[in-house]
């Protein structure tokens, strides 16, 4: 099982929303900023390499949202998505195909991955 870290990134009413590069495993499919676990490294510190390496921003790791585990034909992947806040930057879009800021009335707008859509619901919910 892959250990994979997410950001639940708040602009007012509005969360980020990342689309994959379209040479990439579900190219083009949104996501939230994050990646894999590298060995040695927390889950916090990996959130916080992979959204300096995404998108040149430093954030800040707040409160776990949810976790959930999602069977792809190519792998298994556990995602702990985080509440977190932008402490320094501006996200830029160094390695996805578009980033944008999005409503949760816009969810259903975007084809995101399928792991997401528990947490996508979840949001919808509040």
């Amino acid at each position: 099982m892959t250990e994979v870290v997410a950001a639940l990134i708040w602009d007012g009413d509005r969360f980020l929303a990342c689309q994959r590069p379209a040479h990439k495993a579900r190219g083009l499919l949104w996501e939230f900023v994050g990646g894999k676990v590298e060995p040695g490294e927390t889950k916090e510190e990996a959130l916080i390499r992979e959204c300096r390496e995404e998108l040149a921003v430093t954030v800040s790791v707040g409160e776990v949202f949810m976790e959930v585990t999602h069977q792809y034909p190519d792998l298994t992947v556990h995602l702990t998505l985080y509440h977190a806040a932008i402490a320094a930057g501006v996200p830029q879009k160094i390695e996805h195909n578009d980033i944008r800021w999005i409503t949760v009335e816009e969810i259903d707008r975007y084809p995101f991955c399928p792991a997401d859509d528990v947490i996508l619901e979840r949001l919808k919910q509040q």
